[in-house]
Protein backbone atom coordinates (compact mmCIF):
# COMPACT_ATOMS: atom_id res chain seq x y z
CA UNK A 1 0.00 0.00 0.00
CA UNK A 2 1.47 3.51 -1.12
CA UNK A 3 2.93 5.46 2.03
CA UNK A 4 2.83 9.76 2.11
CA UNK A 5 6.25 10.61 3.25
CA UNK A 6 7.03 14.50 4.65
CA UNK A 7 10.61 15.17 4.75
CA UNK A 8 12.03 17.70 6.76
CA UNK A 9 15.29 18.78 5.24
CA UNK A 10 17.27 20.60 7.64
CA UNK A 11 19.71 21.77 5.88
CA UNK A 12 20.67 25.18 5.09
CA UNK A 13 22.46 24.52 2.06
CA UNK A 14 20.39 24.23 -1.11
CA UNK A 15 21.98 21.31 -3.11
CA UNK A 16 23.76 20.09 -0.26
CA UNK A 17 25.10 16.32 0.79
CA UNK A 18 22.05 16.55 2.46
CA UNK A 19 19.78 17.22 -0.15
CA UNK A 20 21.42 15.01 -2.16
CA UNK A 21 20.31 11.97 0.31
CA UNK A 22 17.02 13.18 0.40
CA UNK A 23 16.84 13.18 -3.62
CA UNK A 24 17.99 9.60 -3.20
CA UNK A 25 15.71 8.71 -1.02
CA UNK A 26 12.94 10.05 -3.01
CA UNK A 27 13.65 8.23 -6.11
CA UNK A 28 13.17 5.22 -4.72
CA UNK A 29 10.27 5.70 -1.99
CA UNK A 30 8.33 6.93 -5.68
CA UNK A 31 9.61 4.31 -7.49
CA UNK A 32 7.71 2.08 -5.10
CA UNK A 33 4.58 3.78 -5.56
CA UNK A 34 4.81 6.22 -2.65
CA UNK A 35 4.22 10.22 -2.26
CA UNK A 36 6.50 12.30 -0.91
CA UNK A 37 6.78 16.29 -0.01
CA UNK A 38 9.78 17.70 1.11
CA UNK A 39 10.05 21.07 3.07
CA UNK A 40 13.21 22.90 2.68
CA UNK A 41 13.23 24.27 6.10
CA UNK A 42 15.94 27.22 5.61
CA UNK A 43 13.95 28.34 2.71
CA UNK A 44 10.79 28.96 5.30
CA UNK A 45 9.86 31.69 7.95
CA UNK A 46 9.53 29.15 11.13
CA UNK A 47 9.86 30.42 14.25
CA UNK A 48 10.40 28.41 17.46
CA UNK A 49 8.08 26.90 20.25
CA UNK A 50 7.11 29.47 22.94
CA UNK A 51 6.58 26.46 24.97
CA UNK A 52 2.73 27.95 25.44
CA UNK A 53 0.77 25.06 25.68
CA UNK A 54 -1.70 26.70 23.96
CA UNK A 55 -1.97 24.97 20.76
CA UNK A 56 -4.15 22.05 19.19
CA UNK A 57 -7.95 24.13 19.68
CA UNK A 58 -8.05 23.90 15.71
CA UNK A 59 -6.74 20.96 13.94
CA UNK A 60 -6.55 23.13 10.61
CA UNK A 61 -4.21 25.54 12.11
CA UNK A 62 -2.62 23.51 15.62
CA UNK A 63 -0.43 26.15 16.94
CA UNK A 64 -0.94 29.68 18.01
CA UNK A 65 1.94 31.08 15.91
CA UNK A 66 1.46 31.73 12.36
CA UNK A 67 3.97 31.35 10.03
CA UNK A 68 5.04 28.82 7.61
CA UNK A 69 4.71 25.54 9.88
CA UNK A 70 1.36 26.19 8.33
CA UNK A 71 2.49 24.68 5.21
CA UNK A 72 3.93 21.63 7.29
CA UNK A 73 0.96 20.54 9.36
CA UNK A 74 -1.61 19.36 7.43
CA UNK A 75 1.07 17.20 5.41
CA UNK A 76 2.25 15.88 8.61
CA UNK A 77 -0.75 15.00 9.80
CA UNK A 78 -1.45 13.02 6.80
CA UNK A 79 1.92 11.44 6.20
CA UNK A 80 2.19 7.84 7.06
CA UNK A 81 6.16 8.48 7.48
CA UNK A 82 8.28 11.31 8.88
CA UNK A 83 12.00 11.62 6.94
CA UNK A 84 14.28 13.74 9.57
CA UNK A 85 17.09 14.72 7.17
CA UNK A 86 20.24 16.70 8.81
CA UNK A 87 23.64 17.77 8.41
CA UNK A 88 25.61 16.76 11.69
CA UNK A 89 26.06 20.15 13.95
CA UNK A 90 27.87 18.87 16.86
CA UNK A 91 27.03 15.72 16.94
CA UNK A 92 23.21 16.78 16.42
CA UNK A 93 20.46 17.71 14.20
CA UNK A 94 20.64 21.05 12.84
CA UNK A 95 18.74 24.16 14.52
CA UNK A 96 16.39 23.99 11.67
CA UNK A 97 15.09 20.51 11.99
CA UNK A 98 15.05 21.12 15.99
CA UNK A 99 12.97 23.90 15.81
CA UNK A 100 10.64 22.65 13.32
CA UNK A 101 10.46 19.66 15.00
CA UNK A 102 9.34 21.09 17.98
CA UNK A 103 6.46 23.05 16.65
CA UNK A 104 4.81 19.57 15.66
CA UNK A 105 3.68 19.54 19.44
CA UNK A 106 1.28 21.76 18.57
CA UNK A 107 -0.49 18.90 16.45
CA UNK A 108 -0.15 16.77 19.56
CA UNK A 109 -1.88 19.09 21.36
CA UNK A 110 -5.09 18.47 19.56
CA UNK A 111 -5.25 14.99 21.36
CA UNK A 112 -6.55 15.21 24.84
CA UNK A 113 -3.33 13.18 26.32
CA UNK A 114 -1.17 14.85 24.14
CA UNK A 115 -0.33 11.69 22.19
CA UNK A 116 1.76 12.07 18.85
CA UNK A 117 -0.15 10.37 15.85
CA UNK A 118 1.95 7.09 15.51
CA UNK A 119 4.53 7.17 12.10
CA UNK A 120 7.00 5.42 10.48
CA UNK A 121 10.42 7.37 10.86
CA UNK A 122 13.32 7.55 8.95
CA UNK A 123 16.83 9.52 9.53
CA UNK A 124 19.05 10.59 6.91
CA UNK A 125 22.20 12.36 8.24
CA UNK A 126 25.43 13.64 6.23
CA UNK A 127 28.40 14.58 8.37
CA UNK A 128 32.07 15.11 7.93
CA UNK A 129 32.75 12.07 10.74
CA UNK A 130 32.75 8.24 9.84
CA UNK A 131 32.92 6.84 12.93
CA UNK A 132 30.50 4.42 14.94
CA UNK A 133 31.34 7.36 17.75
CA UNK A 134 30.83 10.12 15.82
CA UNK A 135 26.73 9.16 15.70
CA UNK A 136 26.68 7.72 18.47
CA UNK A 137 25.02 11.21 20.19
CA UNK A 138 22.54 11.45 17.11
CA UNK A 139 22.42 7.72 17.62
CA UNK A 140 21.03 8.18 20.90
CA UNK A 141 18.94 11.14 20.29
CA UNK A 142 16.79 9.41 17.24
CA UNK A 143 16.28 6.32 19.11
CA UNK A 144 14.82 8.05 22.27
CA UNK A 145 12.81 10.37 20.05
CA UNK A 146 11.35 7.46 17.98
CA UNK A 147 10.94 5.49 21.38
CA UNK A 148 9.04 8.23 23.72
CA UNK A 149 6.54 9.30 20.45
CA UNK A 150 5.74 5.63 19.86
CA UNK A 151 7.07 5.92 16.14
CA UNK A 152 8.35 3.60 14.11
CA UNK A 153 12.16 3.74 13.48
CA UNK A 154 12.06 2.86 9.26
CA UNK A 155 15.64 3.43 8.68
CA UNK A 156 18.47 5.38 9.43
CA UNK A 157 21.31 6.36 6.70
CA UNK A 158 24.51 7.58 8.33
CA UNK A 159 26.47 9.64 5.41
CA UNK A 160 29.71 10.06 7.00
CA UNK A 161 33.20 11.56 5.31
CA UNK A 162 30.93 14.68 3.87
CA UNK A 163 32.27 17.97 4.76
CA UNK A 164 32.02 20.09 1.68
CA UNK A 165 29.10 20.29 -1.03
CA UNK A 166 29.53 17.59 -3.40
CA UNK A 167 31.66 15.57 -1.34
CA UNK A 168 28.69 12.96 -1.22
CA UNK A 169 29.11 12.36 -4.73
CA UNK A 170 32.51 10.58 -4.41
CA UNK A 171 30.56 8.06 -1.93
CA UNK A 172 27.69 6.78 -4.20
CA UNK A 173 27.16 3.97 -2.07
CA UNK A 174 25.70 5.92 0.77
CA UNK A 175 23.25 7.35 -2.37
CA UNK A 176 22.36 3.67 -2.92
CA UNK A 177 21.82 3.27 0.70
CA UNK A 178 19.01 6.18 0.96
CA UNK A 179 17.35 4.98 -2.39
CA UNK A 180 16.85 1.31 -1.72
CA UNK A 181 15.57 2.98 2.26
CA UNK A 182 13.42 4.77 0.07
CA UNK A 183 12.29 1.63 -1.86
CA UNK A 184 11.92 -0.49 0.53
CA UNK A 185 9.72 1.21 2.88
Amino acid sequence: MAKKFVILNGSPRANGNTKALIQAFMKGAEAAGNETICFDLQKMNIHGCLGCTKGGKNPDSPCVQKDDMEKIYPAYQAADAVVLASPMYYWGISGQLKCAFDRLFAVAEIDPHYENPKKDCVLLMAAEGDTESNFAPVKAFYEGLVSHLGWNNSGIVYAGGNMETGDIYNHPEQLEQAEQLGLSI
